[in-house]
């Protein structure tokens, strides 16, 4: 009787602290800046719903990330400093995760939640580094680093094609209503990252007539209308809590992943600086979160935080262990949400550094909760086209953001001292987040969880004279100018899984041309026909839009049967005669 009685207590007991679980909404926007809300003084702009979750429960008045996107999303999901989780750049797969990363899916799935990302992922392509490789049960969206088309976008549910129909974020925040809907009975984590207002600058006409009334460039009434139809979305999610009677119990945390970018020259709150900046306009971006439950009095917190401080927040207010893994450079920040006169808080010193390659040591910066300190290396376009040139970084400049907090005055050589213990500071940290090295990871392939697999052109290493059609290669870029048969391109790939795979190319192509794809001592040589492969029109609301964003109908033709072998491995594509080609991907199907 007494083993009886004990066990119905312990059941009781499971059952009781298993209600009491919180359930986590995590929204994160994408290049939506700190001066992006009426909440922070935006005189254009009106952010009701996000304004009202802010004022009803804390705001981080001093809140940094990186200031690009890849890095940010690695912080946060891992309470680690970017460069530990290998994650060095946004395209070309330094974008990456290490797969042996713990995120915050993984922590709360084995603490019994239920996981869901919904969005863009940004952290890797091909499994183990995706959504589902790192966590989350449920997955709706995309991986890499943005996608062309806003309306009817054809997005990812798992690793399969799906299409959907109307703008791209009332699609996804229906995804998370249905998600929250399906799981309410049980403790949820879903991590909603809207892909917007990152360009391309594509808006239903309501939103964007609005702003274009008011006198805006076209980029700019854009940036605004995807804005304004967040905020309704933000709205819509905290309408459907209520409705589900799970706002009580339910922690909502609003944060964006960088500093602004179109909007930054109408308001920018002030501060220097925007996406790719290390100034404070760059990394400064809001964190709201609010669980009513927990009765916190609403209050601005005003110590310095940070990205990788969410991971040891969220498990700490959840009471959930977090399975060993690596080390957290994050802290809780229960106190300051608990007490809005957190008198104990330590000093701190946070730092960013903005990845250009595996190498490079700057841009980096230094943040007290007095000072700034900065060294930049610029590029022709600002941050995001710097070359990896540590001996072009300027000297270090210093700022007092007390009492300049525009960064107009430049006080390094009155402080000789003060930089030279914050540039120490920022040595020893660098050195200990790139002791392990950087690397681009080579494709998985092979894996049942992720077949077939696309080796997209971004991955690639390449020779001259090929080059991107875009830019860079940012996310659903090709390569192109195929104008000498001595060029190649190459792809890494790690073999998972033996066996006999189906090859098929996305490509178009002007003239007929023949095309070698080698594998070691195998060889597939084929005559690859002349393919249109059409621009596809796209809704930019701007003219540069028409140029960097782009689709094309791809043709698609099967090379043959490559046999692989577990282990690191290397494809390579050559054209044996002109013109060439111009490359989307390669597909690699088990059989």
């Amino acid at each position: 009787m007494r083993f009886f009685f004990f066990l119905v207590s312990s059941f009781i007991l499971l059952q009781s602290s298993s209600a009491a679980q919180p359930n986590v909404l995590l929204i994160i926007t994408d290049d939506q800046g700190y001066g992006d809300f009426s909440i922070h003084g935006n005189p254009h702009l009106q952010t009701p719903h996000i304004d009202q979750l802010g004022r009803s429960g804390v705001q981080f008045e001093r809140f940094y990330v990186n200031s690009f996107c890849a890095p940010t999303r690695a912080a946060l999901l891992t309470g680690r400093w970017p460069l530990r989780t290998g994650v060095h750049g946004v395209t070309h797969n330094k974008e990456a995760m290490k797969p042996a990363e713990i995120t915050l899916a993984e922590a709360f799935g084995a603490n019994g939640y239920r996981t869901a990302c919904i969005g863009k992922w940004h952290n890797g392509e091909q499994f183990p580094f995706t959504p589902g490789g790192q966590g989350f049960e449920h997955v709706f969206g995309f991986n890499n680093g943005h996608w062309n088309n806003y309306f009817d976008a054809t997005l990812l549910r798992g690793t399969q094609p799906e299409p959907t129909k109307g703008y791209i974020t009332d699609m996804l925040t229906d995804e998370a209503m249905q998600f929250i809907t399906a799981r309410q009975k049980e403790p949820f984590f879903c991590y909603l990252a809207y892909n917007a207002p990152h360009s391309p600058y594509q808006v239903p006409d309501k939103h964007f007539d609005k702003f274009k009334a008011k006198g805006f460039e076209d980029n700019v009434a854009a940036f605004y209308g995807m804005c304004e139809n967040i905020d309704d979305n933000v709205g819509r999610l905290l309408a459907h809590l209520d409705t589900l009677k799970l706002t009580e119990n339910t922690i909502v945390l609003f944060l964006t992943d960088n500093g602004g970018t179109a909007g930054v020259k109408t308001y920018n709150a002030g501060m220097r600086g925007g996406k790719t900046s290390l100034h404070e306009g760059g990394t400064r971006v809001p964190l709201f979160m609010r669980w009513p439950a927990a009765k916190w009095t609403p209050h601005v917190a005003k110590p310095i935080t940070s990205h990788i401080d969410l991971f040891p927040t969220l498990l700490d207010l959840c009471g959930v262990k977090a399975p060993s893994g690596p080390k957290i450079d994050g802290v809780s920040l229960r106190p300051l949400l608990e007490n809005e006169n957190a008198t104990t808080w330590p000093e701190r010193v946070l730092f960013t550094h903005n990845p250009i390659n595996e190498t490079n040591k700057f841009p980096g910066a230094v943040r007290t909760q007095r000072h700034r300190l900065v060294r930049e290396i610029q590029g022709s376009g600002g941050g995001s086209k710097a070359k990896a040139n540590d001996a072009s970084a300027t000297p270090w400049q210093l700022y007092d953001m007390q009492t300049d907090p525009g960064q107009e005055k430049d006080i390094a050589k009155e402080h000789p001292d003060l930089v030279k213990e914050l540039a120490a500071k920022y040595d020893a940290w660098f050195a200990d987040i790139s002791r392990d090295g950087l690397k681009r990871f080579a494709i998985p392939v092979g894996h049942a969880e992720h077949n077939p697999v696309e080796l997209h052109a971004p991955q690639a290493f390449y020779d001259a004279p090929l080059q991107f059609a875009s830019g860079p290669g940012f996310a659903n870029d090709w390569l192109t100018g195929w104008t000498g048969t001595k060029a190649k391109v190459r792809f890494e790939i790690d073999v998972v899984t033996a066996g006999e795979y189906d090859v098929e190319l996305a490509y178009g192509a002007t003239a007929k041309t023949m095309l070698r794809l080698s594998l070691g001592m195998q060889t597939l040589e084929a005559p690859i026909p002349a393919a249109e492969a059409p621009e596809l029109p796209l809704p930019h609301r701007d003219e540069p839009g028409k140029s960097r964003y782009r689709n094309r109908e791809w043709a698609h033709l099967k090379l043959g049967i490559l046999n692989l072998k577990p282990g690191p491995a290397k494809l390579t594509l050559e054209t044996l005669s002109l013109p060439g080609i111009d490359l989307k991907h390669l597909k690699l199907t088990r059989r």
